[in-house]
């Protein structure tokens, strides 16, 4: 089984010193960096390059510079897609997100994890668990999503808040670690005068 495969599968897996892994993300990075450097005016060349980076696209989407991620082919964006400036995704297990997703300022979700045993840690072995966002979902600034967290449809994460455990559809969640506040409910959409 390559190291590859080990982590697809949620093993402990050699992402530091296998040179598969090393050469690819090194050309991912590469593929950040050059779309960091283009200007915000240049709309298609970033849409092009963030199509070359991900995996999947679905529709439209904006992510804001600066973007780093980890490999690019385990991301997924659905429809409507928007990430604020500063995004970062250490994708080394799938990161899917559903439709009309909002990320403020900031924010990160993390595949990686490192081996707990300081033997294991040393020897560059690592874990990658797959992170899940549904549609409709906000994630407000400096929002950090750890491996493994499924976020539910129609749910809001409040800003600062470290997510480490799964969160239903259709409530409001905060803080460290990430707990659920109250449900979303129809009162909610007179909040804002409009």
């Amino acid at each position: 089984m390559t190291e590859k495969e080990k982590a697809a599968a949620g093993m402990l897996y050699d992402g530091n010193y296998d040179k598969g892994l090393y050469y690819e993300r090194i050309r991912c990075k590469d593929l950040c960096s050059e779309y960091n450097r283009l200007m915000p005016s240049q709309t298609k060349e970033r849409e092009e390059l963030i199509k070359k980076i991900v995996g999947k696209t679905k529709g439209s989407f904006l992510i804001e510079q600066s973007f780093w991620c980890d490999y690019g082919y385990n991301i997924e964006l659905g429809e409507n897609f928007y990430s604020n400036h500063d995004l970062v995704i250490l994708d080394c297990a799938k990161v899917t997100f559903g439709d009309n997703c909002f990320i403020a300022p900031q924010c990160g979700f993390y595949t990686a994890g490192h081996a707990i045993d300081a033997e294991q840690r040393n020897k560059g072995l690592e874990i990658a668990l797959p992170i899940k966002i549904g549609n409709n979902v906000w994630i407000g600034g400096r929002v950090c999503v750890l491996p493994g967290v499924t976020i539910g449809d129609n749910t809001v994460i409040g800003a600062g808040s470290v997510v480490n455990r799964d969160i239903p559809s259709g409530v409001i969640a905060a803080g460290n670690p990430c707990r659920v506040i109250r449900e979303i409910t129809d009162a909610d959409k007179e909040k804002y005068k409009r």
